[in-house]
């Protein structure tokens, strides 16, 4: 769904002010929230960090971002008008709850490097996300399940139904999460969760057979 100027125009009427710095970053998340939410993904606020703490859920001792709802779950697929509301008053992290129109494969820096470098020498980039915390999440398509040496390995985590994953530009205390390659890169086209987990079994095979890459690189072409 396309937004007419006059409808980005509506989501900053009634702004309250704040100092510069939060302003940017409140609006920035909510301006990313509402085209995400417009191509039909369900986007949460969660905690964000102030302070060296967490900030947005009370009675929780949080590590990272969590949605700022209890009832999260019975939020998804909210309207338009109402992800605006979320952040009207605070810059809550956004996050992207999966399972439903998007997966997500979280791996360590090292091997979401290597995986990256199969996809592109493949000529086929997917949407991939990055944290200041070293973790980086391949976007698929929904309804896939980790098999074989990639569900027994521990640094390997498939984010389906009743999980989340952070998007950008939201903040950790070392930095914000970025993207590493953009959903435009690909036209917002997701990849199957298999495409992905072949792309992952080679970075696995070149981190232990590093004097192979040529060979592995060459095969995905």
């Amino acid at each position: 769904m396309q937004w007419s100027a006059e409808r980005w125009q509506s989501a900053f009427r009634g702004v309250p002010a704040h100092p510069a710095g939060l302003t940017s970053s409140r609006i920035d998340l909510r301006v990313q929230a509402i085209d995400f939410a417009s191509r039909g993904w369900s986007v949460l606020p969660g905690t964000f960090p102030k302070d060296g703490e967490w900030f947005g859920r009370r009675g929780m001792q949080l590590h990272g971002p969590t949605p700022v709802h209890s009832d999260w779950q019975d939020r998804l697929g909210a309207d338009l008008a109402e992800v605006m509301s979320w952040w009207d008053d605070h810059p809550y992290n956004l996050l992207l709850a999966t399972g439903f129109q998007v997966d997500a494969i979280e791996v360590d820096t090292a091997t979401g490097r290597q995986a990256a470098k199969v996809l592109r020498a493949g000529g086929f980039p997917v949407p991939i996300v990055a944290t200041p915390t070293g973790s980086w999440f391949f976007l698929t398509t929904p309804g896939g399940q980790l098999n074989g040496e990639l569900a027994e390995e521990s640094g390997i985590r498939l984010h389906g139904k009743g999980s989340w994953v952070p998007l950008p530009p939201s903040a950790y205390p070392g930095g914000a999460v970025h993207w590493r390659v953009k959903p435009d890169v690909c036209a917002w086209q997701l990849p199957s969760p298999e495409f992905v987990h072949d792309a992952l079994r080679t970075a696995l095979e070149i981190d232990h057979q590093p004097e192979n890459v040529a060979e592995l690189l060459a095969a995905t072409r």
